[in-house]
């Protein structure tokens, strides 16, 4: 199935033609009793809100919460379509990721309400650093509030660094990876990281963006200047180039490849983000305690080991009739660690409320990572501080154009400054935003 990041082109280009008559709109209720409210939302997150709907019913008596399912990536054509008609059919809440985010503020005006004007503003240093600025659009309206937040974490299989000697704590740049990578697949013989080297089967650019945002740098600079040329872009490529030509980065295109490789002890790191935590245990049982995480080398010494890859947040759509109970909602899901931490029990969903940090669960020991606290890693890592990425409305260009500079690094040998020049040149011509510096 196409990932979201795959569908974004399709969902903000092609299916805005399509008509919303079939939706159902919370929006168009006509009842004498309780405020009912919709949140569209897609699994294991939505069975949080589910969890939490109830107590806020409780004590909320005059609004119902009904949490709709949608999936994902149903979920981003429906908004889209939604949003290309004026806002007809859409839920009341929308779980949207910040991928999508810049896009359907740029693209719909109107289509997502300006939670400043329903108290937003007050929990502007709630949450982790680095997300504020990405629900905020330039005329200063917030239009989301955070909700999950995934730092990049550094899985690795502790056996085979043990057998190839290598003692992970040394490990202080992604260089000193490399060197380590070399070991590991000359004691192992297996590959340090995983790349879809093709992709032909859809993009694959979480790992060098996490190495762009290691950086503070992305494919635009907060201006919305194109920066996928720039020294850091160069930078993270280098280094992809230099694991490759080592021979160290196996070629994990082909469905079920990854998964293969995984379960035959094939790949030493998975450079994977929060989410992880939960997801390596259920694909992955038996390997129960052979997996531990620790945040990612530097990409140069002395650099930042944080990133905040990617996040959700829920937003109101702009013509819900019932914004003010749907906020209501969203604040108590959100800002109230008792609530968001139930949310990410039954959901999976790693908060990004920073009080909500303070409960035991981030710092107890886990037992499938040998008992090392692994949440912890990931609030060490948001405590020191993640920049603010700023994806734009033009994304999903800038995500193929980096994504086929990489393929042409990867399997033709590119020098990593010329495909990233040529890329951004690309990305100019067909955005029409200017080259950054």
């Amino acid at each position: 199935m196409m990932n979201r990041r795959g569908l974004l082109a399709l969902a903000l280009t092609g299916v805005v033609a399509l008509t919303a008559a079939a939706c159902g709109s919370s929006s168009e209720q006509r009842s004498s009793g309780p405020v009912k409210i919709t949140v569209w939302s897609w699994k294991p997150a939505s069975d949080g809100l589910a969890a939490i709907a109830k107590d806020f019913e409780k004590a909320n008596p005059n609004i119902k919460v009904d949490v709709q399912v949608i999936g994902n990536p149903t979920i981003w054509e429906k908004i889209t379509i939604g949003m290309a008609a004026g806002g007809k059919g859409l839920g009341d809440i929308l779980h949207i990721g910040i991928d999508y985010l810049p896009s359907y503020v740029d693209k719909f005006p109107g289509g997502l309400a300006d939670l400043n004007k329903l108290g937003a503003g007050k929990y502007k240093d709630a949450f982790a650093k680095g997300l504020w600025p990405t629900v905020t659009g330039k005329d200063g309206g917030v239009y989301a509030m955070p909700w999950e937040v995934n730092p990049v974490g550094f899985f690795y299989r502790s056996d085979l660094f043990e057998k190839a000697g290598i003692d992970p704590a040394a490990i202080q740049t992604w260089d000193d990876a490399i060197e380590a990578g070399k070991k590991l697949k000359e004691k192992t013989g297996a590959s340090l990281i995983g790349l879809n080297k093709p992709a032909a089967s859809g993009v694959d650019m979480d790992f060098y963006q996490s190495l762009l945002q290691q950086q503070g740098a992305f494919y635009f600079n907060q201006q919305g200047d194109i920066t996928l040329g720039s020294a850091p872009a160069v930078q993270a490529m280098t280094l992809i180039k230099k694991m490759n030509d080592a021979g160290i980065v196996a070629d994990i295109s082909g469905e079920g490849t990854q998964k293969k490789l995984i379960a035959d002890g094939k790949l030493a790191v998975l450079p994977w983000a929060a989410w992880a935590v939960n997801y390596i245990p259920e694909m992955r049982p038996e390997q129960k305690g052979l997996w531990r995480v620790m945040q990612p080398p530097a990409v140069t010494a002395g650099g930042k080991r944080t990133a905040i890859v990617n996040s959700t947040h829920l937003a109101i759509s702009g013509t819900s009739k019932h914004q003010a109970e749907a906020y209501k909602f969203i604040e108590y899901a959100l800002t109230k660690p008792e609530a968001i931490n139930k949310v990410f029990k039954e959901g999976g969903v790693f908060p990004a409320l920073t009080a909500a940090y303070a409960d035991p669960m981030f710092s107890a020991p886990t037992e499938y990572y040998g008992g090392q606290p692994t949440l912890k890693t990931f609030v060490d890592s948001l405590t020191e501080g993640a920049d603010a990425t700023y994806y734009s409305s033009d994304y999903a260009r800038a995500l193929k154009i980096a994504n086929d500079a990489q393929t042409q690094v990867l399997l033709k040998g590119a020098d990593p400054a010329a495909a990233l020049a040529q890329a951004a040149q690309q990305l100019a011509q067909q955005s029409g935003r200017k080259l950054a510096g």
